[in-house]
Order: structure tokens, then C-alpha cells, then sequence
């Protein structure tokens, strides 16, 4: 009942422009330099900028961890810091749970 449909449909298939790859081509790297430049460049660098932080900690260093806690540091090993949170209370965390560095001086009453 619709075969008459068909041949019309094979036709304009056969004749159409071939053009459309290329601007695929050029949106789909697009995409590839905006992922790179909004979302995996600036995590690299917050990434190198964190390593090189928790490399330099040493004794007496006045920190944040992730958690909001404060303390001045008493010993670091590979990987781990032991932290004074308060005179005479201690306590161990990863190097990796360290969030910044107070200027010195920040933490007066420990």
C-alpha cells in the first residue's frame, strides 16, 4: 500500500550533501579542550599544589586538617603527623587529611 513511498526515500538518501563529519569532527574536539581546560587542568594543579604541601610539613608547623581541627605539629613520619590540639593532647593523622598551613604564631594558646 506504501511502496510508492520507498523509492522517494532511497533517492534522497543517495543525493544529500556529505559535509556534516567535519563539523562533528570540530565540536567533538571542542568539547575535548573545554573538558581540559575547565575541569582536569586546575584539579593537576590544586593536586601538585596539595603534594607539595604535604611534603614540606615539618615539626612546629601550625595546620588546618579537613576536618576544621587546628594544631601545631610535634612529629612527622612517611605518612603520618602527629598533631597538638591542645597541651598535652595529641593525636595521629594522615599527612593526606592536611588542608593548609597557619602563618606562624596563628595558634598562641597551645
Amino acid at each position: 500500500m506504501l511502496d510508492f513511498f520507498i523509492p522517494a526515500a532511497h533517492a534522497q538518501d543517495a543525493g544529500g550533501p556529505a559535509g556534516g563529519g567535519i563539523a562533528q569532527i570540530i565540536m567533538l574536539v571542542g568539547f575535548v579542550l573545554i573538558f581540559y581546560f575547565l575541569l582536569w587542568r586546575p584539579q593537576s594543579k590544586r593536586a601538585k599544589e596539595h603534594k607539595k604541601l604535604v611534603n614540606n610539613l615539618s615539626k612546629g608547623d601550625e595546620i588546618v586538617i579537613g576536618g576544621g581541627l587546628l594544631g601545631r605539629i610535634t612529629n612527622v613520619t612517611d605518612d603520618f603527623i602527629s598533631m597538638e590540639i591542645a597541651e598535652g593532647t595529641v593525636v595521629n593523622v594522615q599527612k593526606s587529611a592536611v588542608a593548609s598551613v597557619l602563618p606562624k604564631g596563628t595558634l598562641k594558646s597551645l
